[in-house]
């Protein structure tokens, strides 16, 4: 049985397993495997997301199927910080989605919709008035899926991956 639950402290090591699969397919094809590895060993460890999971201004939300964990999303509950971001966003209070990640093997289920929509009304019970993310400006795939999932780009900001500073484009969109 497949479901989606919030993540628990014994889910962080699966959920540094399965962002280790799911974050380098957001990436551009440019990105070197040398900055993808970096960025998943500091930002995406066990360590981290135990850190993220004890965190009461975060929310992991996972696509449980029979104990194995294929999808992921991280909300964060706190204003944005970047200058590029706050200048940008309309629907305030407003919750970062900042991880959106499926398994491949679930890609093209309606399993990345799923948790969307899961994660829209998680945003929705914490007081948001909006949902932003910043998406790599390259991944047209993705940008597909969150301007079908009711987000429209608002700005731009960079980000960071290694040696190299990507382009991602700010997607918001309110809470229903």
């Amino acid at each position: 049985m497949t479901h989606i639950r919030k993540a628990t402290a014994d889910d962080a090591g699966p959920l540094a397993g399965l962002a280790a699969v799911t974050f380098p397919m957001a990436c551009p094809p440019s990105s070197s495997p040398e900055d993808i590895a970096t960025h998943v060993a500091n930002t995406l460890s066990e360590r981290h997301f135990r850190e993220h999971l004890a965190d009461p201004d975060v929310t992991i939300l996972v696509i449980d199927a029979h104990g194995a964990l294929r999808g992921y999303s991280l909300l964060v509950n706190r204003p944005a910080d970047d200058p590029d971001v706050v200048s940008a966003l309309k629907f305030l209070p407003s919750i970062e989605l900042s991880k959106c990640y499926v398994h491949p093997e679930h890609h093209g289920l309606g399993a990345t919709a799923e948790l969307m929509h899961a994660s829209l009304l998680a945003a929705a019970e914490a007081g948001a008035a909006g949902v932003w993310l910043g998406v790599n400006s390259q991944n047209a795939r993705a940008i597909r899926f969150y301007e079908k999932s009711g987000f429209r780009k608002v700005g731009s900001k960079s980000f960071r991956l290694g040696t190299t500073v990507e382009h991602d484009f700010v997607l918001e969109r309110a809470v229903p």
